[in-house]
């Protein structure tokens, strides 16, 4: 069985047709499809397939609520001690939660922006990732003062790199946005100057230093994504954004060369994923853009939410796609490259309304994207789903 929808982008210009195939895998519901002919019973039985994808688990209680910030959230699965950590901004608090898969047991962290040695700081924080690296896993906090990284279960601060700040006051606010884990040793920061920090991490120890920085971008760094789906045949291994939406496409190494530069059209980008070389942007418009990274052809352009993208995140094993934004939807998509033709197809399967939230933070929970986590503006949960 077979639909036909049509999408027009925001500004009703070069609609653009796509077929879907109906089944318990894939389906679409969308405030932007525009069906053809007579087809209530089928909508019926889309509505019911997408309701059976996920169903809500019960959430988790965090000591104070999210900040409204993108990307606010992050997870790390550690399988070896059934385990999940999850961070959630407040102003200058982390929140850190470790759950255990049978969700019986719980354990809370709270980490506090700093000043190198100084106890504790009032500079916000903007954002929390963990970093995984072959050798070792490091949690990354960025505020308006520097750029702190701890062991992944936030027990020691192992770096501390303070931001340049002006002699004299200016308008433009100083921080550091954007966290990304690289290759074999490599972290990437973005700041507000629009440099993009490179540090070299070693397997162990706390000797990282700062190896080199990017000087591409003039607007704030907004968010970066490294490679995720393992592949050492992708050419480009690493996506920076900026508040005007500019890309910038880079191959790691001794010294990081930029292979493409992406224009925005002056539409700040939000969040990034980088996968199998293809570049996922969702933008301030609710738009989703998928790009081929080292040429810049846009492949898709998706009007996938009604208001500001927030995050996204993608499950590298199945290349399942998750858009959250403050229209209070989460939506799953899949994604598939044809290499033969060079192509990248974007299909939605599923969306979720927390009702009457402004989501900041969205995340898989696991490479599958078996379950996924959500955070809300204002919100001391973290709320989670899981495949039916």
């Amino acid at each position: 069985m077979a639909l036909h929808y049509s999408i027009g982008h925001l500004k009703g210009e070069f609609p653009f047709k796509m077929h879907l195939n109906v089944s318990s895998r894939s389906c679409n519901v969308s405030l932007f499809v525009c069906f053809r002919g007579n087809c209530g019973g089928l909508l019926s039985f889309i509505c019911s397939e997408m309701a059976k994808m996920y169903h809500k688990e019960k959430s988790i209680q965090i000591k104070s609520s999210a900040s409204a910030l993108y990307n606010n959230l992050s997870v790390l699965r550690i399988a070896p001690r059934c385990l999940t950590y999850f961070t959630v901004v407040h102003a200058n608090v982390v929140n850190m939660v470790s759950a255990s898969w049978d969700g019986l047991n719980y354990s809370h962290r709270q980490l506090q922006s700093k000043e190198g040695n100084v106890a504790t700081s009032s500079s916000l924080i903007m954002q929390a990732a963990w970093c995984v690296l072959p050798s070792r896993d490091l949690l990354v906090l960025t505020s308006q003062k520097g750029i702190q990284m701890y062991e992944s279960d936030g027990s020691i601060m192992v770096y501390w790199h303070a931001l340049e700040t002006p002699e004299t006051p200016t308008a433009q606010a100083v921080f550091a946005r954007g966290i990304a884990a690289v290759r074999e040793k490599y972290i990437c920061v973005g700041v507000s100057s629009g440099s993009v920090l490179v540090f070299d991490v070693p397997s162990k120890g706390s000797n990282i230093t700062l190896s080199e920085v990017l000087e591409e971008h003039t607007e704030a760094i907004t968010d970066m994504a490294s490679e995720c789906s393992g592949s050492m045949e992708c050419i480009a291994d690493l996506v920076s954004a900026d508040d005007s939406g500019l890309l910038c496409v880079w191959k790691s190494g001794g010294d990081f060369q930029l292979l493409n530069k992406i224009p925005g059209f002056d539409t700040s980008c939000s969040s990034l994923k980088l996968w199998k070389g293809t570049v996922i942007a969702g933008y301030g418009t609710g738009q989703i853009r998928l790009y081929e990274g080292v040429t810049g052809i846009l492949h898709a352009e998706v009007n996938a939410h009604a208001r500001w993208i927030y995050s996204l995140d993608i499950a590298p094993f199945t290349g399942l796609l998750l858009s959250a934004a403050e229209d209070s939807l989460v939506r799953v998509w899949h994604l598939t490259i044809t290499p033969e033709t060079n192509s990248v197809e974007i299909e939605h399967l599923y969306n979720e309304c927390v009702t009457d939230t402004q989501i900041c933070g969205a995340k898989f929970c696991d490479g599958d994207g078996y379950a996924f986590a959500v955070t809300g503006y204002d919100l001391s949960e973290i709320i989670r789903y899981t495949q039916a």
